[in-house]
């Protein structure tokens, strides 16, 4: 027996009493939470978040939504709250995701919406509100690529050598990405998190969000795991966000190539991260279908090591893992 569905289901009895309650998927995720949708024959939907209080804390989503909405973007409004127990009330953004809307219409409108929605979430940037992106913190994640991708999905212990190339490369990304200017981070600003709806976008997953590096979120955005562009698109993308920045008094770089190199170190760190996540997902969750999104992560690190002289090392090291 499912006992929190059983739990679930009796406190939204309580909220909406008289009136049957039918519970359906709303979405996956990657953490412990299940979401569920509630629809009623008036034509109202809402969404519940069940979130084993043991494995997840909810006053971190509740701190975030609060911060993101007066920045004045959409995220869903909290109808009802028992962090106790774990369970949450929210608005229904509905079942359209970004990467939904990608499969038979045009990038071009969602991305300028979410670029858009991006630069007001930076502009209410202010230190101590959100946790520190701080160097252990990047370094903690980096460490997920040798422990859960080369460890456990691979089964390959690096060498003296090998281990010597990734920490020397993990050296010149962290002072790179802790030199960065810092605003208020997302940190899965993709296209799994990002709705279809009015306004759009609607924003989702965000109660891991941090005061980090400037280009963390637009490299969530364009070198998405789940969806890949042309490299001409993506850069045309990012030039857009910059001038859109810079017009707007944040702290970006004042040369675009700079600006542009920040953004792929920083999403070599990312990728670095998303790898290991993906693998440990595997290997400790049972969530095997994020396997399939690895090659295309790698394919985004490994073109950005080949770029940069400083990276060579890790794209070699990569090279002897899948080559190619």
């Amino acid at each position: 027996m499912d006992f929190r569905l059983a739990a679930l289901e009796r406190w939204l009895g309580a909220h909406f009493p008289a009136i049957p309650v039918s519970l359906a998927p709303a979405s996956e995720d990657a953490s412990f939470r299940r979401y569920w949708r509630l629809s009623f024959a008036d034509g109202r939907s809402f969404v519940a978040m069940d979130a084993p209080p043991e494995k997840e804390d909810c006053g971190p989503f509740l701190r975030v939504a609060s911060v993101f909405a007066a920045a004045g973007v959409h995220v869903p409004r909290i109808h009802a709250q028992d962090l106790d127990a774990g369970f949450l009330l929210l608005e229904d953004l509905g079942n359209t995701t970004y990467l939904d809307f990608f499969r038979g219409h045009d990038a071009k409108a969602p991305y300028a919406a979410a670029t858009e929605a991006l630069i007001r979430i930076q502009l209410a940037s202010r230190p101590g509100v959100l946790p520190e992106y701080d160097r252990a913190l990047l370094e903690r994640e980096l460490r997920l690529f040798p422990d859960w991708y080369l460890g456990r999905e691979l089964g390959r212990e690096p060498t003296p050598e090998e281990g010597r190339t990734l920490q020397g490369v993990f050296e010149l990304l962290l002072a790179n990405n802790l030199a960065q200017p810092r605003v208020f981070v997302h940190r899965d600003y993709h296209s799994r998190n990002l709705m279809v709806c009015e306004p759009m976008p609607g924003i989702l997953d965000f109660q891991d969000a941090v005061y980090g590096p400037v280009s963390y979120d637009l490299v969530s955005l364009f070198r998405d795991a789940y969806v890949a562009w042309d490299e001409a698109q993506v850069l045309d993308w990012v030039a857009r966000y910059w001038e859109k920045a810079r017009a707007a008094g944040l702290p970006v770089r004042q040369d675009f190539a700079e600006f542009y190199r920040d953004f792929e170190w920083m999403g070599a760190q990312r990728q670095i991260k998303v790898v290991g996540i993906f693998a440990r997902l595997c290997h400790r969750d049972g969530k095997e279908r994020y396997l399939a999104d690895i090659p295309r992560v790698l394919g985004y690190l490994h073109a950005t090591c080949r770029r940069y002289r400083e990276l060579a090392p890790l794209a070699r090291l990569l090279d002897t893992l899948a080559p190619g």
